[in-house]
C-alpha cells in the first residue's frame, strides 16, 4: 500500500483525491495546508484521517510514502523543497516551478538526496497519449513533419484572480500553454528554432501567445494559448505518410483519429474513468516499487529542458514573475 499525502486544499487537489480512489494500493492519509481550518475542511470532505496546519508537519509524517504539491504555481518550488528536504517523495503539480533556475534546484535537491521527484504532466501518463507515441515510434505515419495544438480558455478572469497576477506566474503560458509545448517536446524534442509573440494584459501577464518552433529535421510545430477566447483543444499530428488527429481536450483524450496513405481513417477509442489524474499517480507508485528516483515517462531532462523553452519564450514576449 502507498500511503499520500496531499499538500494544499484546492480544486486540484480535490480532483487528484477522487482519482487516486481509482488507484490500486493507494492509500490518502494525510493532507496539510497553511492553516488549520482549511486543511480540516479538506480531511472532511475526503475522509483523510490527518490533517495538519502546516507544510512542515505533513512532510515530517513518517507515516506517509510520497506527497502531491498541488499548491498554485508560485508556491511549487518551496512546497516541494520543505518536502524534499524531510526525505519524502515528491509529486509536484506543473509547471514544476516558475523558472529554470528553481526546477533545475528541485531536481539537484531530489538527486543528491535520492528521494524521488517527479512534475504532474499528466498528459505523458495518460495510456492513449501513450499509445500514440508507440504508433509513431512503430512509423505509423513515417517521419514525423509537424504538430499544431491550442489551449485557450475564454475567461474573462477578474483583476485579482491568479491568472492575472504576476506574483503567482499568472498568464496563459505557465497554465495553458505548458500543455501544447509539452506534446511538442514529447514528440519532436527540443526545438533549435524558438519564435513567440503575446498580446500582455495591464498587469504584465501574456493574455494570447502564438509560438513557432523549429527542428533541424525539418519539422515545425505551430502551437497557441490564450484567456480570451475558448479554442477547440484539439491536436494535429503530421507525418509523411500519416496523420493523427486529437481530439477535445488532447490532452486527456477519450480516443484518436489515425489516418494512414491509402487506408481509410481509423478511430481508436479507450474508456477513460475518472479526470486522468490516477494515470500519474499509478506511474509514481510504479516507479516507488522499482525504486526509482525519477520516472521514465515523466524523466527530469524533459522537465528541465521544457522549463528552459518556457523561460526562452518569456523573455521573447516580456513576461517577468519578479
Amino acid at each position: 500500500m502507498t500511503r499520500w499525502g496531499i499538500l494544499a486544499t484546492g480544486h486540484i487537489a480535490a480532483r487528484f483525491a477522487e482519482d487516486l480512489r481509482l488507484v490500486p494500493e493507494a492509500e490518502l492519509v494525510a493532507v496539510g495546508s497553511r492553516t488549520a481550518e482549511t486543511a480540516e475542511r479538506f480531511a472532511e470532505r475526503h475522509g483523510v484521517p490527518r490533517a495538519y496546519a502546516s507544510w512542515a508537519e505533513l512532510a515530517a509524517d513518517a507515516e506517509v510514502d510520497v506527497i502531491y504539491v498541488a499548491t498554485p504555481h508560485a508556491a511549487h518550488h518551496e512546497a516541494a523543497l520543505t518536502c524534499l528536504t524531510a526525505g519524502r517523495p515528491v509529486l509536484v503539480e506543473k509547471p514544476i516551478t516558475l523558472d529554470l533556475a528553481t526546477s533545475t534546484e528541485l531536481v539537484d535537491t531530489a538527486r543528491a538526496a535520492g528521494v524521488f521527484l517527479m512534475e504532474a504532466m499528466w498528459m505523458r501518463c495518460n495510456p492513449l497519449i501513450r499509445r500514440v507515441c508507440q504508433l509513431i515510434a512503430d512509423g505509423a505515419i513515417g517521419t514525423l513533419t509537424g504538430v499544431r495544438a491550442d489551449f485557450g480558455v475564454a475567461g474573462p478572469f477578474p483583476p485579482e484572480h491568479r491568472m492575472r497576477a504576476r506574483a503567482l506566474g499568472g498568464g496563459a503560458l505557465l497554465d495553458l500553454g505548458v500543455y501544447p509545448i509539452s506534446l511538442a517536446h514529447l514528440l519532436l524534442g527540443r526545438p533549435q528554432h524558438v519564435r513567440s509573440w503575446a498580446k500582455l494584459g495591464p498587469e504584465g501577464t501574456d493574455e494570447n501567445t502564438g509560438l513557432v518552433f523549429g527542428y533541424d529535421t525539418g519539422a515545425v510545430a505551430t502551437l497557441s494559448c490564450g484567456m480570451v477566447g475558448a479554442t477547440g483543444l484539439t491536436a494535429s499530428i503530421t507525418g509523411s505518410t500519416g496523420r493523427i488527429d486529437l481530439p477535445e481536450p488532447f490532452f486527456r483524450p477519450g480516443g484518436f483519429t489515425l489516418h494512414r496513405a491509402d487506408a481509410a481513417p481509423e478511430t481508436i477509442t479507450e474508456e477513460l474513468v475518472g479526470s486522468g489524474y490516477q494515470y500519474e499517480a499509478m506511474e509514481v507508485q510504479r516507479c516507488l516499487a522499482e525504486g526509482l528516483t525519477e520516472s521514465p515517462l515523466v524523466p527530469h531532462s524533459a522537465t528541465l529542458e521544457i522549463m528552459g523553452l518556457l523561460d526562452e519564450i518569456r523573455a521573447q514576449i516580456g513576461v517577468s514573475y519578479l
